[in-house]
């Protein structure tokens, strides 16, 4: 199946119009940090005719099923692999000192869950890899076989938010022991036995949230995160504009305090006259973290914990 049959892009229309009165002139650079299978960045290529395109994904299938979808639009399209907190480099090796706008789709692609041999997906037996680039790093298995049983729990419960994480490692660190994990469908098994009858009742898949803590804990994604948005706010020309979309609350978290802090005066209390320097940096475009429409949750279920946020860069860095 190609990569333009089986994503849909989230909120698409959403984010082009938030991104849109930044991305009208001619030579404005878009930089997509979450290529994936290319839907974001077909679709801002295709609305934005005068606006030249920087896509960053670290994973080579995606840069490659991408490369292909965007053919079209030749030079364009620059295609990087690089993780998206590597921003501020790739612009530096690109010559683009400031950019008009920015996009992050964050979490695990569309394309990465249909890929039945990448790990990511629960509901689907396959090897417990879960690396992005799997080039580099280690896999959700090696983890999980591993680590310490302390470090597990503190993983569950930070990136998972598993309230049953000692009771899921417990079982986790008994069964390693008879045998190490490789596939997905046995540490399903695992999770769903070592789990009361209570806890299975609600909330879906009872592995979803192990694996959404093994897959962000493999690929380093929040470190990544909280270093990419404010690299990417930094590398914003004044009036350029920013659209994040999250999926689980601490990807959310992170985005709302980078753009509340560059939202708000930072000069000490009681002044008469704020100076320029002291002044927000960044326009909220949103009022809280903006929502898909039943109809496109309807449509696209992968849309449903989507989360969007958007700024607008109104004043530069005064030192």
């Amino acid at each position: 199946m190609s990569s333009n049959a089986r994503h849909v892009p989230v909120m698409l229309q959403r984010c082009l119009d938030m991104l849109a009165p930044a991305l009208t002139e001619p030579g404005a650079v878009v930089v997509d940090c979450t290529l994936g299978a290319g839907g974001h960045s077909e679709a801002l290529l295709k609305s934005f005719p005068e606006a030249r395109l920087v896509a960053l994904d670290r994973d080579p299938t995606a840069l490659e099923l991408a490369g292909d979808r965007l053919k079209p639009y030749g030079e364009r399209a620059t295609l990087v692999r690089a993780v998206y907190h590597e921003l501020p480099e790739v612009l530096e090796r690109l010559g683009i000192p400031k950019v008009q706008g920015v996009l992050f789709d964050l979490g695990v692609s569309s394309m990465q869950l249909d890929e039945a041999d990448r790990g990511f997906a629960y509901a689907q037996d396959a090897p417990l890899d879960m690396r992005m680039d799997q080039t580099a790093g280690i896999s959700a298995a090696e983890v999980l076989n591993t680590y310490a049983p302390g470090d597990l729990v503190r993983i569950l419960r930070a990136y998972g938010e598993e309230k049953q994480a000692r009771r899921i490692v417990e079982a986790i660190v008994r069964e390693r022991a008879k045998e190490p994990f490789s596939n997905s469908a046995r540490l399903v098994d695992v999770i769903r036995e070592a789990l009361p009858q209570a806890a299975k009742r609600h909330g879906g898949n009872p592995a979803k949230r192990t694996f959404q803590a093994l897959r962000i804990e493999v690929n380093a994604e929040l470190a990544s995160v909280e270093a990419a948005i404010p690299a990417a706010v930094a590398a914003l020309a004044v009036g350029g504009r920013i659209a994040v979309l999250s999926y689980q609350s601490l990807e959310d978290r992170i985005v709302k305090q980078v753009f509340a802090a560059g939202a708000t005066s930072t000069a000490p209390p009681g002044l008469p006259v704020v100076p320029e320097r002291y002044q927000p940096r960044l326009k909220l475009l949103t009022r809280g973290a903006e929502l898909p429409t039943e109809e496109e949750v309807a449509e696209n279920r992968r849309a449903a914990p989507a989360r969007l946020r958007g700024a607008e860069r109104i004043r530069e860095d005064i030192r």
